[in-house]
């Protein structure tokens, strides 16, 4: 017997689609009054120099921008043309939720589940077509892209500012990009519930037949999978057109052979250098900075981590527990706060008592080197209540360190990530009484 599935399923789909749509209308909206204002821009620079040119150029063009700032303001419509969102899971939450419709009886049955199911439906598919309108302004941003650095680089003059569109260009399709993967990221009912669908040989059936890719090649349903796909390019039929263009003789598969592989070689490279690029008109002609479209809480790390301190005959043998944020400035660099107790745990395994020996403010910075291996640098602030009083008078109630060393991280596991930190305080001579120069820290963050 299949478990229901829990309303709140229905609600968590909602809430998650109206809040990308408007993520997505944001963006868009803005990337259009800046693509449209440095296109007025350009079109009065170049009116000084070529007023034909610039009138052929930019009036339809800015008026088209400004037909697809209107349709994105007023209600959602049907577009020009069909295009794929890139967003396949959302295809399946439209038709799970197109499913429970056909199949009321597997949701749990409570006042106004039918309304709930309605308007959930209602919010995915409402953000399928804002999807789809942000992909046909992202193609046409590329195309008017590529066409205006086509057309202006005879000119001097022009560089700066296509390459500001070209960085206008290039970060709305990763934020889109980024948007979607965010979505894709299931809450607890959201996943229980998906695990629950999938269990229901019927919603199978209804995927094969109404599923995204099925629309597109037409199949309706598991049988028709072997029938012939019309329209697509054969095997036989590619191998004959390379026979037709570079001939038959004995040396002509080494020669396909060797393309081949130079061609694959150069896309490897490619895609190692841009491994989030859709298209190869979203190339960049620029060094991309990779937190650009990283939201302020997509760029706070958080953690904690732990250092032991030996015992002497002034303070027992101590635990620092810390906890700590940090804020991704660069994609190899970070920099954060923390706060720390230090725990006292006795003299020895004879003598093992816990007291409270005090509390520290720390601040750090640390740097990708290579790899798993970081370059850090810190400085703390640590009090110290049971401090004791020397007989010269010295001692110390608050004390500073500071810090530098280096750090190896390991993953643990899709989340979270351990680390190793060896530090050295430059510091240390200062401290009345004198502590160990060097610290030895295990933690993680996620």
């Amino acid at each position: 017997m299949i478990r229901k599935i829990p309303v709140k399923y229905l609600s968590q789909v909602k809430k998650k689609s109206e809040k990308l749509e408007k993520q997505v209308t944001k963006r868009t909206d803005k990337v259009l009054l800046r693509f449209m204002k440095e296109e007025e821009q350009l079109k009065n620079k170049l009116a000084r120099i070529d007023s034909l040119k610039a009138q052929h150029l930019f009036v339809n063009s800015i008026d088209s921008l400004g037909n697809m700032k209107s349709r994105m303001q007023g209600k959602l419509g049907k577009l020009s043309r069909p295009l794929q969102t890139g967003a396949p899971y959302l295809d399946s939450l439209q038709n799970s939720l197109a499913f429970l419709k056909q199949s009321k009886n597997l949701l749990n049955q409570s006042k106004g589940v039918t309304d709930k199911l309605n308007g959930s439906l209602q919010s995915v598919e409402q953000l399928k077509d804002k999807l789809q309108q942000a992909e046909e302004i992202k193609a046409y941003i590329r195309e008017r892209k590529q066409l205006l650095n086509e057309q202006l680089k005879q000119y001097t003059g022009f560089s700066k500012d296509l390459q500001k569109m070209n960085k206008e260009a290039y970060y709305y399709a990763q934020q889109l990009k980024e948007y979607k993967e965010v979505f894709k990221d299931k809450k607890k009912a959201e996943q229980k519930a998906m695990e629950l669908i999938k269990k229901v040989p019927a919603f199978n059936d209804f995927m094969q037949q109404h599923s995204q890719l099925a629309s597109l090649f037409n199949i309706q349903g598991a049988a028709a999978s072997a029938q012939s796909l019309e329209g697509l390019q054969t095997r036989s039929q590619v191998e004959q057109l390379i026979q037709q263009r570079i001939g038959t003789g004995p040396n002509a598969g080494a020669a396909v052979s060797q393309q081949m592989s130079e061609a694959c070689g150069k896309m490897d490279e490619l895609k190692s250098k841009f491994p989030d690029l859709d298209n190869a008109g979203e190339m960049p002609n620029f060094k991309p900075d990779a937190m650009k479209t990283k939201r302020f809480l997509q760029r706070l790390e958080f953690g904690s981590n732990i250092q032991f301190q030996r015992s002497n005959k002034f303070f027992p043998t101590t635990g620092d527990l810390a906890g700590q944020v940090a804020y991704k400035f660069h994609k190899n660099g970070s920099t954060g706060l923390g706060l720390s107790y230090k725990l006292g745990m006795g003299t020895g395994f004879d003598n093992v008592r816990f007291s409270n020996q005090g509390v520290g403010i720390r601040s750090f910075i640390d740097w990708k080197l290579k790899g798993t291996f970081f370059l850090n640098g810190g400085y703390e602030q640590n009090y110290q209540p049971n401090y004791v009083t020397l007989p010269n008078g010295g001692g110390q109630q608050w004390t500073q360190s500071g810090l530098i060393g280096v750090s190896k991280k390991y993953k643990i596991n899709s989340k979270m990530k351990g680390s190793i930190i060896l530090l050295f305080d430059f510091l240390y001579n200062e401290h009345i009484p004198r502590t160990d120069p060097i610290k030895l820290r295990t933690g993680y963050t996620f």
